[in-house]
């Protein structure tokens, strides 16, 4: 999965469970049956995980495109430098 896809599976994650939330109260409400709201609810998070959870085609839409072994021994990474600590006096009070 690539950084879109992922971020495409936390807005449908979200989008779901929160449309299966308003769905199953307002259903066991107009019931009066706390059950059926928690088997509505526990069916849409299930359809959820079945949704985001896979590694789906649509979700590698922008893959990465990453270098060969020989191009990135070509161009080494940059080491950092160690930056040189100046003593600084501290201010009389």
């Amino acid at each position: 999965m690539d950084w879109q896809g992922q971020k495409l599976a936390e807005q449908l994650m979200q989008i779901l469970l929160l449309a299966f939330a308003v769905v199953s109260f307002g259903t066991g409400y107009v019931l009066g049956s706390f059950q059926m709201m928690m088997l509505i609810y526990a069916g849409g998070v299930v359809l959820t995980t079945l949704v985001t959870v896979p590694n789906w085609p649509f979700f590698n839409r922008h893959p990465l495109k990453w270098l060969d072994p020989s191009e990135a021994e070509k161009h080494p990474k940059p080491q950092q430098q160690q930056a040189v600590s100046s003593k600084k006096k501290p201010a009389k009070k």
